[in-house]
């Protein structure tokens, strides 16, 4: 018995030099550009999956096919959604090539199944992924919103897709949504004349090429400088400013 226990504290310690010689002299490349080895990637893949398991046992999921539920969802999902997990009729974005691990693809896969899975990872997000935890900001009926849009998100096709999203209400979650920033133009119920309850708040590029010409008209003497559209900003405290180049 005390020569077991001896093997298994030289065991233990040769171990734990191994693991701290690899942190050490920085053997495990950490870039997102390098995928886990295979064995790494299954050993993360199933705790991943045992974790959500575990944790999405005792959730109740409510009824899900309610129309107002999904049409209320296809607005958050458009507005918070699809840079990352695209939709029917949005090419790929930078963020869904370049993140990793690759972030999957919602348009085709929607729950997967499991509404209760996708509730807890929409609401506690997963370390290390690029995904948020948007339960800390969003009430659990939004979230549940979100998940009754995603069950049916692959049956849509864009036209579909795009009719939900302009007939929605838009970004909404309780309170504190702030303009989320759509780099790629991705959101094309936007560009198609969908109904987007900011522009109001953020003058068009042409306007204030129009104000230009007219401050230049009015003051001669000055000289004149090319309008450039400014970036809009939006505060924690919901307070919009506008910045220029």
């Amino acid at each position: 018995m005390k020569k077991a226990i001896q093997t298994l504290a030289v065991t233990g310690a040769v171990a734990a030099l191994g693991v701290t010689g690899v942190v050490y002299f920085g053997l495990i490349d950490v870039g997102a550009d390098k995928p886990h080895l295979s064995p790494v990637h299954a050993f993360l893949a199933a705790v991943r999956e045992r974790s959500i398991e575990v944790r999405t046992r005792d959730i109740q999921s409510p009824e899900l096919n309610d129309e107002t539920l999904i049409r209320a969802g296809a607005g958050n999902y458009d507005a918070m959604c699809v840079g990352c997990h695209l939709a029917p009729g949005v090419a790929e974005t930078e963020l869904s090539q370049n993140l990793y691990p690759a972030p999957p693809n919602l348009a085709k896969v929607g729950v997967d199944g499991d509404p209760a899975a996708a509730f807890w990872v929409i609401k506690h997000g997963i370390k290390a992924t690029g995904m948020p935890a948007w339960g800390k900001s969003m009430d659990d009926r939004y979230i549940w919103e979100i998940v009754a849009f995603l069950q049916q998100l692959p049956t849509l096709n864009t036209e579909q897709y795009q009719a939900l999203v302009t007939t929605s209400d838009g970004h909404r979650h309780g309170g504190g949504e702030t303009e989320m920033h759509d780099p790629e133009g991705q959101h094309s119920s936007h560009e198609e004349g969908g109904s987007d309850h900011h522009a109001e708040a953020h003058p068009t590029a042409e306007s204030l090429e129009a104000e230009a010409s007219h401050h230049g008209a009015a003051h001669p003497h000055h000289e004149s400088v090319p309008a450039t559209a400014p970036k809009p900003h939006t505060h924690a405290d919901g307070e919009k400013n506008i910045h220029g180049h």
